[in-house]
């Protein structure tokens, strides 16, 4: 059946209306499709654009709480607008939106000059994300294989929403700094500013224990034997790219203690 005119009159006004919320800015032909009540609907769209701004502000502060942080609310919101300008959401649930935003504040030229904003805010989104994961089994994972199968046919799995990131900047420091339950305490960034001092990078592990997100830094081998495990790589390939210094029995004991690994496959059936 086809629609009718005013039936297809409506669907363009409401496209133009979204465009135009979602732009910040209105395109020409939206004023054809305010002309039967201009004011009204200028002011509904003054309205919507005005809660668009404080959604896109209260959405990214609650995935880059660490940014906001470091930054100031002022400088926030107007980034949170900027990116809502530019990279609009392209789903509904807006905990799905800001993804762009590391990348957004590597290119912008304000910013850009404290590079470790840039990582500091990958971090925020990996923690962000392993909050919104799904729920990994609760059963212990079998680790029997470990014993009786060579590592070239064993997958280890992590659970959902772990990831690994490395930085030439302090980024778990800086995270961990900004999670201290007594904000007046001064000392909570001495370590932040001697490991800038130092000139130290570090590599973050997160992951997601029941409804917990944890995250703390790794050394280099524990970091690339991880980080191989999440790309998909088998176990032998795994502790060829940690290097000759990690243990992996170490890092076993401390990942079965962060509830980490999810199971221990055949590469015949992962």
């Amino acid at each position: 059946m086809n629609a009718s005119p005013e039936f297809e009159r409506e669907a363009q006004r409401q496209q133009a209306l979204m465009r135009a919320l979602w732009r910040d800015t209105e395109p020409a032909t939206l004023q054809a499709w305010l002309s039967d009540a201009p004011a009204r609907q200028q002011r509904g769209l003054q309205a919507y654009r005005i809660n668009a701004a404080v959604s896109a502000e209260r959405a990214l502060s609650s995935a880059y709480p660490t940014i906001a942080a470091l930054i100031g609310a002022d400088s926030f919101a107007a980034l949170a607008r900027d990116l809502w300008r530019q990279r609009p959401p392209e789903r509904g649930d807006l905990g799905e939106w800001g993804e762009a935003l590391p990348a957004f504040i590597a290119d912008s030229p304000p910013l850009a000059s404290e590079a470790y904003l840039a990582d500091s805010a990958r971090l925020d989104w990996s923690v962000h994300r392993a909050s919104r994961a799904a729920d990994a089994t609760e059963a212990p994972a079998a680790l029997g294989a470990l014993a009786t199968q060579a590592p070239e046919l064993l997958l280890i799995e992590l659970r959902p929403g772990t990831a690994v990131l490395a930085s030439a900047w302090p980024i778990v420091s800086i995270w961990l700094a900004h999670q201290a339950r007594v904000v007046d305490d001064a000392g909570r960034f001495d370590g932040v500013r001697a490991a800038f001092d130092e000139g130290r990078g570090e590599h973050a592990l997160v992951w997601r224990d029941d409804f917990a997100v944890g995250v703390e830094a790794l050394d280099a081998g524990s970091a690339a034997f991880t980080g191989a495990l999440l790309a998909g790589a088998c176990l032998a390939t795994a502790l060829d790219a940690a290097g000759d210094t990690f243990a992996f029995d170490q890092w076993l004991v401390h990942a079965l203690q962060q509830r980490l690994i999810v199971a221990v496959h055949p590469m015949e059936t992962p």
